[in-house]
Formats: structure tokens, sequence, C-alpha cells
């Protein structure tokens, strides 16, 4: 079997377990508040059962992991870019590539996905952190902070960068964005 009747095959086996998965009570909630719009099908489908099914993934598709990745970002699916991002190897992810999956995000849900699982873990996570906090946009901003929030967990800065991040964090706390104004709050919490 070629590698792309392999992903497709592996797309349609994911499909169907979420469809299994799929909570109707928590994908209507969603709806109704609006925080599905970005997505043609959303299952409600639980983080922590995303993380176990993202879990079995890794051990099925082992050899495949990044190019399953990458098709299953391109989803329209909530629970699909969840696994996505759940599944990249971060040493194989580009921060050219990352830029264009952040041009992609559109919720806050998914920029603190995409911080927690994948922008973080990558080698060159603290200076995009940097780069993004630094933007005028909101998800570039989120992803800045959420990242660097990650990042300052798994791996210690020097102190420069780290009174750096709290200026930044501090000046956010004035801006107008209420997410980012609270992605800045969370970041000197992880700071003090």
């Amino acid at each position: 079997m070629d590698t792309q009747a392999y992903i497709d095959e592996a797309l349609r086996t994911i499909k169907k377990d979420l469809h299994a998965m799929m909570n109707g009570v928590a994908s209507a909630a969603m709806r109704d508040a609006g925080l599905t719009q970005d997505y043609r099908v959303n299952y409600g489908v639980e983080l922590p059962r995303l993380e176990a099914l993202a879990g079995e993934l890794r051990v099925e598709h082992a050899d495949m992991l990044a190019p399953l990745a990458q098709q299953l970002w391109q989803q329209p699916v909530r629970e699909c870019r969840f696994l996505a991002l759940q599944l990249q190897p971060a040493e194989d992810f580009s921060s050219d590539l990352a830029e264009v999956w952040l041009e992609q995000i559109r919720t806050v849900e998914l920029a603190q996905v995409a911080s927690l699982y994948l922008f973080s873990r990558t080698p060159w996570a603290a200076e995009k952190a940097f780069q993004w906090m630094a933007s005028e946009r909101e998800v570039p901003q989120l992803c800045g902070y959420y990242t660097l929030m990650h990042v300052i967990r798994l791996h210690p800065l020097a102190p420069r960068a780290l009174q750096e991040a709290a200026d930044q964090a501090q000046a956010a706390l004035a801006d107008a964005n209420p997410q980012v104004q609270l992605a800045a709050r969370r970041l000197l919490d992880r700071l003090a």
C-alpha cells in the first residue's frame, strides 16, 4: 500500500473512532456558544479521550506520524486538528510550517492546544514565542504567551529572557483584548 493510500485508510479509521466517541451534549453546547464556526464537524470529544487516542495512534502509525498529522490538520474537524497537534513530531516541525498552521488557527481553544502539545516542544519555541507575543494580531499573541508559559515549565530560560517575558506580559495587561490579557496574566503567574 502506498503512503497516501495508507494515510487515507488511517483517516477513515480515525474518523470512525471519533464518531464512536462523539459527545453530542458537548458538541451542541460548543455549537450554541459559537465555538465551532471554524469547523465543518465537531464531535465534542474531550481532550483526555483525544490524548488516549493519540497514544494509540502513536503506536499504530509510528513510521507515519508526520504525514498523518499533516493530513489530520487539513481536515475541517475540531478533533482531527487536536490529534494533529498531538501526533506531529516536534523535532520534525519547522518554524515555517508553524507559521502556516498558525494562520489557520481561529479559536482560543486551538491556540491553547497548539501551544501545549506542539509549539512549546519544538527547538525554536522560545524564539517564536517572543516574536508572536510582539504581534499585533490576537492569535499569534495568544500562541506566544501560551507557548512561552509551557516552555518555562519544560526548560529553564535565562534571567534576561524571563525579564523580557515579564515586561511583555505586563504591557499586554493594558491590551483591549480580554483573551490576550488572560494569557499574559497566566504567563505572569507562571513566572511568579
